[in-house]
């Protein structure tokens, strides 16, 4: 079945949006159309043909459904949050973020049970929970959906989209309430009075791996900078813009293979470079 050449060219269309212009709620509507309309090519693709494999099924709705499904929870609860974001002070806004993150974590805490079995990257369940046709009467009646879609519906894969989902919203929310914080202080709006002649010609993954790397590793300010910071910094010295920073992280962290494929690079063309001039 052609899943990753789904994936991969929907989150090539979510980048090419992000990175485009227009508001967040245009952004969240277009993310929607493109999302559904991968998802109704993955259900195709599933219904048509059958897995090879039960471990092959538990892949899917464990793994590949909810990396796609995740994305549309992710939108449509973007766009309900923005559209009714107070247009105020900006305390009222911050208090109103934290709110909205109160919320999403205590879906979290409403699902515990399954939600730390998905965190510490347990198996055992796997069967019941990503295999067709099973049920789970423990779970609350809006998870009930797979009753419904039973051809292309687990009892718990949608409940791993929308942690993944909720996840990228807590960490948007963050971003958001940052720079609220950062331009309420205007002494932080510019970090630096001359305009930078420095351009990144690199990918905006690459350098988000970098910059947190470096925030890790306590090397500047002695690790007392928080990520948000030193974001800004990078953004005018390099004159671009990172986006949300904090999405793409967990996308980063969310990789199969190297989480450090940017630094593995700088490695091995540092250690080419060394072993050039010995020559």
């Amino acid at each position: 079945m052609k899943f990753k050449e789904l994936l991969s060219g929907l989150e090539s269309k979510l980048e090419d949006l992000e990175a485009g212009s227009g508001d967040v709620l245009f952004k969240a509507e277009s993310g929607i159309t493109k999302v559904e309309k991968c998802i109704k090519e993955l259900q195709k693709e599933v219904i048509k043909k059958e897995f090879k494999s039960q471990s092959e099924e538990i892949y899917f709705f464990k793994h590949v459904k909810p990396q796609i499904f995740s994305k549309l929870i992710y939108y449509v609860k973007l766009f309900n949050i923005e559209s009714k974001r107070p247009r105020s002070s900006t305390k009222s806004q911050v208090k109103y973020f934290n709110n909205q993150i109160e919320k999403l974590q205590s879906y979290f805490n409403d699902n515990l049970e399954f939600y730390n079995y998905y965190r510490r990257g347990a198996t055992s369940m796997d069967e019941r929970y990503f295999i067709r046709g099973n049920r789970d009467l423990r779970l609350p009646p809006d998870s009930f959906h797979f009753l419904i879609d039973d051809k292309f519906s687990t009892c718990q894969d949608n409940t791993v989209a929308t942690i993944m989902a909720f996840d990228m919203l807590i960490v948007y929310l963050q971003q958001e309430i940052g720079k609220l914080e950062i331009n309420a202080d205007n002494t932080m709006n510019k970090p630096i009075n001359e305009p930078s002649k420095l351009f990144w010609t690199g990918s905006k993954t690459e350098l988000i791996e970098l910059i947190y790397a470096l925030q890790c590793s306590n090397v500047i300010n002695s690790g007392t900078v928080d990520i948000k910071e030193m974001a800004s910094y990078f953004e005018y010295i390099f004159n671009i813009d990172l986006g949300n920073y904090y999405h793409t992280f967990i996308e980063i962290r969310g990789r199969k293979n190297s989480k450090t494929k940017f630094l593995d690079k700088l490695i091995e063309l540092l250690n080419q470079r060394m072993e050039g001039l010995d020559d």
